[in-house]
């Protein structure tokens, strides 16, 4: 059971991103996307949520083709997506944006409970406007929204960014619990401290397209590749 992407192309207008890119994300693991600025990481989790049209190839969650599907659709297949700089509804309260997570899947209270005692903060926040919170809190709402659809897979870009070190450990306490309740998360992070004390593997992409898969353990071991990809 795996979320795959099989030779994609994708593109801004006439400016081709990804170039025959391929990607597969394992239930239960933490896959990590790394590659420098522009490589193409966040094309990829677009091109996965439909935000992007395929010029070819396709995108299969759990060997059900999701690629040409209206974005509003994809979430339906148990992928959830919590994008760079969040896109909260800010004027909503925290109670009213975890709803509309709820909605988006057709969950009820009993999702909502759980997502709540996950992130015990947002439960005393509640009332307040997301845009009152802070930027970890804020953080931990658009993680809270995204689980709300009790997802298979678990999109994640960019989540450590901007965060103090307790928040960036709150949050990597989370991916760790989703990942160990077979949740296949798929993490785009250029902190590689954060990178190596979560994922499982690491995917290097570079001008669109694919190049190593590697363990963690054997980047713990030889960063040569980091060196290559990311200028680490």
């Amino acid at each position: 059971m795996m979320l795959e992407l099989d030779r994609i192309d994708a593109s801004y207008g006439a400016a081709q991103v990804l170039r025959r890119f391929s990607l597969q994300v394992a239930k239960g693991k933490i896959t990590c996307l790394m590659g420098r600025n522009g490589a193409g990481k966040t094309t990829a989790m677009k091109a996965i949520m439909g935000l992007l049209p395929l010029g070819a190839g396709q995108i299969t969650a759990n060997g059900t083709r999701i690629s040409g599907q209206a974005a509003h659709k994809v979430p339906l297949a148990g992928i959830g997506y919590v994008p760079q700089g969040r896109r909260l509804f800010s004027e909503l309260s925290v109670a009213q944006n975890i709803e509309i997570g709820l909605m988006a899947r057709g969950k009820g209270a009993d999702v909502r409970e759980r997502v709540l005692d996950i992130f015990p903060r947002l439960r005393e926040r509640k009332n307040q406007r997301a845009d009152t919170l802070s930027g970890g809190e804020q953080q931990m709402l658009a993680m809270a929204r995204a689980l709300c659809l009790e997802p298979d897979y678990l999109l994640l870009d960019e989540p450590t960014e901007g965060l103090q070190p307790s928040m960036i450990a709150n949050i990597r306490q989370v991916a760790l619990q989703m990942r160990d309740q077979g949740v296949g998360v798929l993490l785009v992070e250029q902190r590689v401290d954060a990178v190596l004390s979560m994922a499982d593997k690491v995917a290097f992409i570079e001008n669109g397209a694919p190049r190593e898969v590697v363990g963690v353990a054997e980047l713990r071991e030889d960063d040569a590749l980091l060196q290559r990809y990311v200028g680490v």
